[in-house]
């Protein structure tokens, strides 16, 4: 994937290098003059906060169990210790490609995905009430397998269509070296694979679109020789997942809020 990702970016950078007369000049941390946006395209890794939520789990085939646990403690799992000896898409990684028009090339629109982990801390202490397996609970109970364990680690995967907006705070005479504050808005869905274990049976098999998420984020982004950028940004967003998959043809719902820390590295394309 990361070569794939490399070979689009060269061969997008030729062919804006490769523009014949350029007619307008911008304001802004890009190539000096073009009368077109600008693509942008960046990579990089997230840390991920999230709520305590009540989750659902239920059978709908065969009504083996229906029963929440509540205020569950999620934390996530970044792996960052891993980008030197393992793939590049193996930790929480955060991939993004936008395009900036207007006058001054400052506001936009661009698709996220973050590929960020959700693990309920196994070893606590939550109060369960349902049914489990012809059995009535309402009382504490401790997570952990074969009775109960449940994540989203193959990524809760949120992916998010937004709008975006630049300002620029600083910049040198040469355009560059460039400080800009960035700003954007949006939702789209989740998409994960949820690794379940419920009463010794697990499930971790099929990524789906399993719920919707909505968000906002702020950053400082900082351009330098106008081709290339470093962005670091916070996110917060509102995360319901209605249908993530389950052992016993099982569905679990559950919401919760997210917040993420991000830094990314990327490359202007001048089209």
């Amino acid at each position: 994937m990361k070569k794939v990702l490399l070979s689009v970016i060269v061969i997008l950078m030729s062919a804006g290098s490769m523009k014949a007369q350029e007619t307008a000049t911008c304001n802004c941390p890009y190539s000096a003059k073009s009368k077109h946006g600008i693509l942008s395209i960046s990579w990089g890794y997230n840390l991920d906060w999230y709520s305590k939520s009540d989750i659902h789990f239920k059978d709908k085939r065969n009504g083996l169990y229906d029963f929440v646990i509540e205020d569950a403690k999620a934390k996530d799992r970044p792996g960052l210790d891993q980008i030197l000896y393992s793939d590049l898409a193996i930790p929480q990684y955060a991939f993004r490609i936008g395009y900036l028009t207007g006058k001054n090339r400052d506001w936009g629109f661009e698709f996220n995905y973050d590929h960020a982990k959700y693990v309920v801390v196994d070893g606590q202490t939550v109060h369960i009430k349902g049914n489990y397996f012809g059995e009535y609970l309402d009382n504490d109970t401790v997570v952990g397998k074969p009775f109960l364990a449940f994540e989203h680690t193959n990524g809760a995967n949120f992916a998010m269509f937004m709008a975006m907006k630049r300002q620029t705070l600083i910049h040198d005479k040469k355009g560059n070296h460039w400080l800009s504050g960035i700003g954007r808005i949006g939702g789209g869905f989740v998409f994960p694979r949820t690794d379940a274990t419920i009463n010794g049976n697990r499930r971790d098999d099929q990524f789906h679109v399993a719920g919707y998420i909505a968000g906002v984020d702020v950053g400082l982004r900082y351009d330098f020789y106008k081709y290339f950028f470093i962005e670091n940004e916070a996110k917060g967003s509102f995360v319901n997942y209605t249908s993530a998959l389950l052992p016993y043809a099982g569905r679990a719902n559950h919401h919760f809020w997210a917040f993420e820390y991000i830094l990314t590295i990327g490359a202007n394309i001048n089209l």
